[in-house]
């Protein structure tokens, strides 16, 4: 365990050093890790454990393009890829990677397999914490843990063959076996985490969630769309607007800001940017603050989370959502967007 200070806050955070690969190995050498569902998070995690040399296996329904995508991996199906219920019988740790909603519909199939001793696995706080809405309570005699790594599965696996790593956090509901730390742990690293700093199930889904409908997708799109708006209104041709809404920020400044901070990259602009820059930084954290205010109070009440069951949990819902996404990759700013991308040297 390392302590880190973060801007003026001591935390622990454990780190490849103290707690490394050959470490993780023996912690788990007697485990078989079932992968449940190979959709987003669940092709990175069990790729990178397999290619650590941990035990690993997949769990996915028969017939789906999932399965398909994992038989094209190089699981081979009766040795290492099996339908759900038969890799939750042969698995002793039960890594849940279905969807929030897939989650939910296959819970009895996992609890029923959740003998003592087993242990069971997340990567995201929703099915727990929200377990009046979701029914997931897991049984008392076994190890309940999870590893939310900061970013999407295609993050994961493109920084594991990197060579590189992902931040992830990692929380422990319930410790039976006095080992789910190791364990957690263990994995953490397995998946391939550059390091690992500690939450709850409940902080890490507040904190998603507010995340990823604020600064990180909802708030990031709406923002854009705004100015984009704005300046196609003023009579700006698409290709201007599109290059100083967004082209500028993905392909120059947020690299400034990943590499050495805010306050490098504005030091790196024009003075006439850093002045501009520094002076509307105020109005906009102060307009958006009731907004994100009111978000992370629906995340706190359950409420983002009943509008999502509620919408997943509907026939039409993947046809709505593609309509949804249409709308947004036809729309002139991200057509634009196309046009540019392909202009890149």
């Amino acid at each position: 365990m390392a302590i880190i200070n973060f801007g003026g806050v001591e935390e622990t955070v454990v780190t490849r050093e103290e707690f490394n690969l050959e470490t993780a190995r023996e912690a788990l050498q007697s485990e078989t890790l079932a992968v449940l569902g190979y959709g987003v998070q669940g092709p990175a995690q069990a790729l990178n454990l397999r290619d650590n040399g941990f035990n690993v296996i997949v769990g996915q329904r028969k017939g789906s393009s999932s399965w398909d995508k994992a038989l094209e991996d190089g699981w081979v199906a009766g040795e290492t890829l099996f339908e759900i219920e038969e890799a939750c019988q042969r698995g002793t740790i039960l890594m849940n990677l279905l969807s929030d909603a897939g989650q939910i519909s296959v819970w009895p199939t996992i609890k029923e397999n959740l003998t003592a001793g087993k242990s069971l696995y997340f990567s995201h706080g929703f099915g727990l914490t929200y377990h009046d809405q979701t029914g997931i309570i897991p049984p008392a005699d076994v190890d309940v843990f999870l590893v939310a790594p900061k970013g999407s599965g295609t993050s994961v696996r493109r920084l594991f063959l990197d060579g590189k790593g992902i931040n992830s956090s990692f929380a422990i509901h319930q410790d039976v076996s006095g080992k789910a730390r190791e364990k957690v742990q263990a994995i953490g690293i397995g998946v391939g985490s550059g390091y690992l700093f500690e939450t709850t199930f409940q902080k890490e889904v507040y904190s998603d969630l507010t995340g990823e409908r604020g600064i990180l997708m909802g708030a990031l799109a709406g923002v854009m769309e705004a100015q984009y708006n704005l300046l196609r209104k003023k009579g700006h041709q698409p290709s201007e607007a599109f290059n100083e809404t967004v082209e500028e920020l993905t392909q120059s400044l947020i690299r400034l800001v990943a590499e050495n901070g805010m306050d490098w990259m504005y030091a790196n602009c024009s003075t006439t940017a850093q002045r501009g820059a520094l002076d509307w930084r105020h109005k906009f954290r102060d307009a958006t603050a009731p907004v994100f205010e009111e978000l992370y109070e629906s995340v706190a009440s359950g409420n983002e989370a009943a509008i999502t069951i509620e919408a997943n949990g509907k026939d039409d819902y993947k046809e709505k959502l593609q309509e949804e996404l249409d709308e947004i990759k036809q729309s002139e700013m991200w057509l634009a967007g196309q046009a540019v991308r392909q202009l890149r040297p």
